[in-house]
């Protein structure tokens, strides 16, 4: 008897221990951030640096009404039970929003919701916007062992729903959190609007698409901004570092120089991207001129659409001349 009783209170010792463990289980996010045991929080400066100059980027480069800029930048640490945005995927109200307009209140809302739902959100935090296309900007952000994803979103000014951002970067690994991070940054379209060019007018695009990358050569079309057929990659039209700010002797986080936003300038050598001049189509042959009985010329012409840059093929000529019989000779 007495060992069917010890027997039962093993069991129910168990038994309770594995209701525990599994509670504590459901209650962790559900991706690869779940295995972070690194110290409980851990904070870091978050330095964007625009590099969308007009020497690798010269087609259509935005030069004024308004010209080439970035938005302040909104971005969240979370953990996986969140997305900001994804790839392939549709962007939210909010996104649509702020890639659109630069407007954050619904995508603030959607984070806070988010945060208050499931608890998946530890912070939000934000950086002044850059007044031109090359600059830098920063903040701080706090990341937690439960929360340790980076998110964040930048708007490319003007442009119809473009945006450059990262989505969901995971600064801890394993048992220690990452000391420092660069990521190149190349544009994304948010799918909510169809315009081709930086300043395209309102054209949203119906049935809603996903947010895709562009590249040198997509959308595969003359008229986009970013279409350089003879490259294999855009260069980055920004980039972004994150470095852990680490703690003195006293436990305190050494004190980090919060950089305002700066403008005008270019952080480091950038490579031309060569433009090739592109003509418009030839026009009608014009009338025949000459004396009667005579061989005359007739000329057409064309026009520049685009400029050549940085060591990009010539224009050819402009007019055209052929011989011809003049006509209504008597």
């Amino acid at each position: 008897m007495e060992n069917l009783m010890f027997v039962y209170r093993s069991c129910k010792v168990i038994w309770t221990l594995l209701i525990t463990i599994l509670g504590y289980a459901s209650s962790l996010p559900v991706g690869d951030d779940s295995i972070c045991t690194a110290e409980e929080l851990a904070k870091y400066s978050i330095i964007f640096t625009g590099k969308w100059s007009q020497t690798a980027f010269p087609k259509q480069y935005p030069l004024y009404r308004p010209p080439a800029q970035w938005s302040s930048m909104l971005g969240v640490t979370h953990s996986s039970d969140y997305s900001m945005w994804k790839k392939n995927e549709y962007a939210s109200n909010g996104v649509r929003d702020f890639a659109e307009k630069g407007e954050a209140w619904v995508l603030m809302k959607e984070i806070e919701e988010a945060g208050e739902k499931i608890q998946s959100v530890h912070g939000i935090f934000s950086a002044p916007a850059i007044s031109s296309g090359t600059g830098q900007t920063s903040t701080e952000l706090e990341v937690h062992s439960r929360h340790p994803l980076v998110s964040f979103v930048v708007r490319i000014v003007p442009s119809p729903d473009w945006f450059v951002g990262i989505d969901s970067l995971n600064l801890c690994e394993g048992d220690h959190w990452m000391e420092e991070v660069s990521v190149d940054l190349f544009p994304y379209d948010a799918g909510t609007d169809s315009g081709f060019t930086f300043s395209s007018p309102n054209f949203a695009t119906i049935p809603q698409d996903t947010v895709t990358e562009i590249t040198c050569s997509s959308p595969s079309h003359p008229a986009n901004s970013f279409y350089y057929p003879k490259l294999k990659i855009l260069p980055p039209i920004a980039q972004v570092t994150i470095v852990k700010i680490k703690k003195n002797q006293l436990g305190l986080p050494v004190p980090y120089l919060n950089l305002p936003a700066k403008s005008n300038e270019i952080i480091d050598s950038v490579s031309e991207t060569p433009l090739d001049c592109e003509v418009s189509q030839w026009s009608s042959w014009g009338l025949c001129r000459g004396v009667c009985r005579k061989t005359g010329t007739k000329i057409r012409t064309r026009f520049v659409l685009l400029q050549p840059a940085n060591n990009g093929m010539p224009c050819p000529n402009l007019d055209e001349e052929t011989g011809c019989e003049p006509e209504n000779c008597v």
